[in-house]
């Protein structure tokens, strides 16, 4: 499995590198069968973070026809921002930084509209990446979580929000809520793809354990309970 992380001026470190390491990790404990690159959409450069000072390095361009996994980070809120997103009643005005509201508007959405798009890539989003793709309106109809600031706006942008889990697996489209939830989606991904062996063995090489709920599109609907089947709507 060959992942592109993407990239993007502003981007959140920790939606970055918590994901990066799990996936370098299980590469180096499968013998090769995982493989990470930093990307962006315009191709090898540095890339300023959220946090000033703090930049990575994108080693070449997001090509959905080379990877098997697309992970899209979301973007720290400046202090502003965040005053303003836990201030304001109306949360969709606020809640998405301006950084992701330009990425919506940037080259980046149709790179990852084909990879949304073509068969066997799986798009997992991190945190905020999950509104970008909203904003970017390729995800409408899916299911899908955020940070807990971004559900009204994710919601309102036609994704099938689910409460109260910190994995969302809809098949090929894998979320996951804050940001230390990087984590465990990029384990998720790998018990899924590798098998729980090779999971475990990165769990306890990073001295992580996973936390949380995972809630998967797969297996039988529960019947008889309202709440439920209105909680994944």
């Amino acid at each position: 499995m060959h992942a592109h992380v993407v990239l993007f001026d502003g981007f959140d470190p920790l939606d970055v590198i918590a994901p990066y390491e799990v996936l370098h990790a299980a590469g180096m404990v499968s013998g090769g069968a995982v493989s990470v690159e930093l990307v962006s959409a315009e191709g090898a450069r540095t890339v300023p973070s959220s946090i000033e000072g703090l930049t990575l390095t994108a080693m070449g361009q997001l090509d959905p026809f080379r990877a098997d996994l697309v992970l899209v980070p979301g973007s720290a809120p400046s202090a502003d921002e965040l005053e303003a997103a836990l201030k304001c009643s109306d949360a969709q005005s606020t809640v998405a930084t301006g950084a992701l509201r330009d990425q919506a508007r940037s080259t980046l959405p149709p790179l990852l509209a084909r990879a949304v798009q073509r068969p066997n890539v799986t798009v997992a989003a991190v945190c905020g990446g999950s509104l970008l793709l909203a904003l970017a309106d390729l995800i409408p109809g899916r299911r899908a979580t955020t940070h807990n600031l971004g559900m009204d706006l994710l919601s309102a942008s036609g994704v099938r929000t689910v409460p109260n889990a910190r994995v969302v697996d809809d098949g090929d489209l894998v979320t996951s809520a804050g940001v230390t939830s990087g984590l465990d989606l990029a384990l998720h991904l790998v018990e899924r793809e590798l098998g729980p062996r090779i999971a475990h063995s990165v769990e306890i090489l990073l001295a992580y354990e996973r936390r949380g709920v995972v809630w998967s599109s797969r297996g039988r609907a529960p019947r008889g309970f309202t709440d439920i089947r209105a909680a994944a709507r």
